[in-house]
C-alpha cells in the first residue's frame, strides 16, 4: 500500500464530497428544525452516505453493470433528482408543502427522509463521490488492506461532514430569517446549476462512448 494511494484517495473523496460546500445547502434543507433535530439528520445523513458509498466501493460497479444501468445514465439520473430540490428551494414549494402540515411540524419521518434524500444522496453519495470511489476500490486491485484503508478514509471525510454540518447551526443563528431566506434561494440557482452539470457530463460521457 503506497502513500500515493492514501492521498490520491483522500483528495478525491474530500473535492467530491466538497463538506464546506455542504454546509449551506444543510441549513437550507433543515430550516425551522431544532438543533436535536439538526443533529439527527446530520449524524443520519453521514450514516446513510457511509455506507452507500462503502457498498459502491464494494460492488457498486457489478450492481450497476447487473442491472444494465451505465455511470452516465446514473449521473443524468442524479442531476434530473438535484435540479428538482433546487426547483422547490428557489421557488419556495417545500414551504409550501410543509405549510399544509404545519400542525404536524417536524416528523420524524420527514428527519428520516431529508437525511437520506436529498442529503445522502445524492448530494453526499452523489454520482461523483459514487464513482470516485469504484474507481479507488478499482485501483486497489483486491487488497483487503487498502480496501481497509479507503473505507477509513471513507469514514474520515464522512465525519468531516459531520463536524460541518454541527458547526452549521451556529451560523444560521448568525444570518437570522432573512438571511436564511436569501440563503436558500441562492444556493438553490447554484444547486440548479450542478445538476445541469452533472446532466450534461452523463451526456457527453454517452455521446463519447457512442
Amino acid at each position: 500500500m503506497t502513500l500515493d494511494y492514501l492521498t490520491s484517495a483522500l483528495v478525491t473523496l474530500l473535492v467530491t464530497l466538497d463538506p464546506p460546500g455542504l454546509a449551506p445547502i444543510f441549513l437550507s434543507l433543515t430550516r425551522g428544525m431544532s438543533d436535536a433535530e439538526r443533529r439527527q439528520v446530520a449524524v443520519r445523513a453521514c450514516i446513510i452516505a457511509f455506507g452507500i458509498m462503502a457498498f459502491f466501493g464494494l460492488a457498486g460497479d457489478v450492481v450497476l453493470k447487473a442491472l444494465g444501468v451505465s455511470l452516465p445514465a446514473f449521473r443524468i439520473a442524479g442531476g434530473l433528482l438535484l435540479f428538482w430540490i433546487s426547483f422547490e428551494m428557489v421557488f419556495e414549494r417545500r414551504n409550501e408543502r410543509k405549510a399544509q402540515t404545519a400542525q404536524i411540524a417536524i416528523t420524524q419521518d420527514h428527519i428520516r427522509n431529508v437525511a437520506a434524500f436529498p442529503l445522502a444522496i445524492p448530494l453526499m453519495a452523489g454520482p461523483g463521490a459514487l464513482t470516485a470511489m469504484m474507481l479507488l476500490a478499482g485501483r486497489a486491485e483486491g487488497s483487503w488492506l487498502q480496501f481497509g484503508a479507503l473505507a477509513a478514509i471513507t469514514a474520515l471525510v464522512i465525519l468531516s461532514c459531520l463536524v460541518v454540518f454541527l458547526l452549521a447551526t451556529p451560523i444560521a443563528r448568525l444570518l437570522g430569517v432573512t438571511g436564511n431566506v436569501v440563503l436558500t434561494r441562492l444556493l438553490g440557482v447554484i444547486l440548479a446549476a450542478l445538476a445541469v452539470q452533472f446532466v450534461i457530463d452523463g451526456v457527453r460521457a454517452v455521446i463519447r462512448a457512442g
